[in-house]
């Protein structure tokens, strides 16, 4: 049985997938791992290039696009690891990344997550931690990823700062997220019910719910491409967000949820059927 279990769920995202793998192919974890792809029903001939040029991948076919969480819960049940990453298709890992989280998550035996520092193709650092999600800190992150993307010099700054600042945060970006197994099943994995977005932040409110804790690693790196499979369908893409906050504010603010569902439909951004 392997040490280490990459899952890594695809969508419509076959350059950034290549890339990936070739990046987890040319400098390997120390580690024994299995690498699984997950294809939530790609027509852009993704799944045919990994078999093609990556014999030794695990390629699973959801056959349609199911949903970010239960792509990945269906790749998880598919390993028996004692650990397991959560990778996006458009991230590029650098030689001794995937080691380095895993030191860190052996040396700490109280830490059941740990998520590496996120840099965009420039090497500016992601907003890829934060607290908990409620309407203050979501608005509050919405904020300063708008002025982040405007590259204004404190905001970037003050970004920098905190990304180099090792910390134990509510959540680390599923976009690499190492944890253990044990830890994953004891909250039952994803919820499934957030097809795409809140999926991690969830995931790790509910591991801190069992006196676990969630590290923030800026020692280590990990490029990030950011959100390239939703560019194929903005509209899909953006119901999908709606969805998935509407279920996260259900779950945990579910007063709130009925006043963000008011506004939605005031500014006529609610999903139909939702």
């Amino acid at each position: 049985m392997s040490e280490l279990a990459i899952i890594i769920v695809s969508y419509n995202a076959r350059s950034y997938l290549e890339a990936c793998l070739s990046s987890l192919h040319s400098a390997q974890p120390r580690y024994s791992h299995d690498i699984v792809i997950v294809d939530n029903g790609s027509v852009d001939g993704s799944v045919e290039m990994v078999r093609s040029n990556w014999p030794s991948v695990q390629v699973i076919e959801m056959g349609a696009n199911l949903g970010y969480s239960k792509a990945n819960n269906r790749g998880i049940r598919s390993t028996e690891s004692e650990l397991i990453l959560l990778l996006n298709s458009d991230t590029v890992v650098p030689p001794g990344s995937i080691d380095g989280l895993i030191r860190e998550l052996q040396l700490h035996n109280d830490v059941a997550v740990v998520g590496p520092r996120l840099v965009d193709g420039n090497g500016n650092p992601e907003l890829s931690f934060g607290s908990m999600i409620n309407p203050w800190t979501e608005l509050r992150q919405k904020l300063k990823l708008s002025l982040l993307r405007k590259r204004v010099p404190l905001l970037s700054g003050w970004v920098a700062g905190n990304a180099s600042r090792r910390h134990y945060p509510d959540w680390v970006s599923g976009a690499c997220l190492l944890m253990r197994r044990v830890d994953a099943y004891a909250v039952a994995l994803l919820d499934e019910r957030f097809f795409l977005y809140a999926e991690d932040v969830d995931l790790c409110a509910r591991i801190r719910l069992l006196n676990r804790r969630i590290l923030f690693a800026p020692n280590i790196e990990v490029v990030h491409h950011g959100g390239r499979s939703g560019l194929n369908n903005k509209p899909n893409t953006h119901r999908a967000y709606r969805q998935s906050q509407l279920a996260f504010y259900r779950k945990y603010h579910p007063g709130w949820e009925r006043l963000l569902r008011l506004y939605l439909r005031i500014k006529r951004d609610l999903p139909r059927g939702v």
